[in-house]
């Protein structure tokens, strides 16, 4: 097996994650496991879910799938533009698709092996800042990796969830939210067994000096990805101090 990167140095942080309650004490986040979901479907399950959660017809959601083979650009669509660096013949020859978002962020892949997260989170009353957000969503993915015995950290001045690697610094979870009156959609990406080769199609999330990796490069073998998708969901309850229903 291959030996496990460890994380040192000044530039990784790992602060703990916010730990105020919302008033009435802890609230219920369903969780629903989708399977693979096309991405504009995503897109649009999102909408839907958001309208409701704003609306206060359902509790705090967490949903857990994957895509298939897809670029997604960030709001600054000219500059995620100009980070594809593959050509329209070869995306189409590979079956990967390219969408536009409406989250924050760069560009980045998404595909099988990659555990997507989109929580639909209203992080009213006591929860309305953006950046501490962000902290949480990465403190749920470092929890993740040290849970399978990768150590990971926070890259000072880039978003993710970082390792070090002989390489170098590797993002080994993405982030891009977006917020609309509190409700949080879109979020995080994981890369587990996600086959990295497809990075080479981009400049991920806009970063030229650092690579991408997932617990499978790191530790040499596939992981089980229900089994991670597991301890991603324990960790969120309690970084966003939740308790887990599972939804349909």
């Amino acid at each position: 097996m291959k030996e496990k990167p460890a994380v040192h140095g000044s530039r990784f942080a790992v602060p703990g994650p916010a730990t105020t309650t919302a008033a009435g004490g802890v609230r219920e986040l369903v969780v629903r496991r989708l399977g693979v979901v096309p991405y504009p479907r995503g897109l649009e399950l999102q909408g839907e879910l958001v309208d409701e959660r704003k609306a206060g017809r359902i509790p705090d959601t967490l949903l857990l799938l994957e895509h298939p083979h897809v670029i997604t650009l960030g709001v600054k669509l000219a500059d995620a533009r100009s980070h594809v660096v593959a050509p329209e013949e070869r995306l189409a020859e590979l079956g990967v698709d390219v969408h536009e978002t409406g989250r924050g962020g760069d560009v980045t892949y998404h595909g099988p092996g990659q555990i997507v997260g989109y929580p639909i989170i209203d992080l009213k009353p006591d929860r309305c800042d953006v950046h501490q957000y962000v902290r949480d969503l990465e403190e749920v993915m470092i929890r993740t990796c040290r849970s399978t015995g990768v150590e990971a950290g926070r890259f000072e001045g880039l978003s993710g969830t970082w390792v070090d690697t002989p390489r170098g610094p590797e993002k080994i979870g993405a982030i891009g939210v977006r917020i609309s009156r509190w409700v949080t959609s879109h979020g995080f990406a994981f890369n587990v067994n996600t086959d990295l080769e497809y990075f080479r199609l981009i400049v991920p999330c806009g970063i030229v000096d650092h690579g991408v990796t997932s617990l499978k490069a790191l530790l040499g073998h596939s992981l089980d990805m229900k089994a991670i998708g597991n301890l991603l969901v324990e960790h969120m309850a309690i970084v966003f101090d939740r308790t887990v229903r599972t939804g349909g």
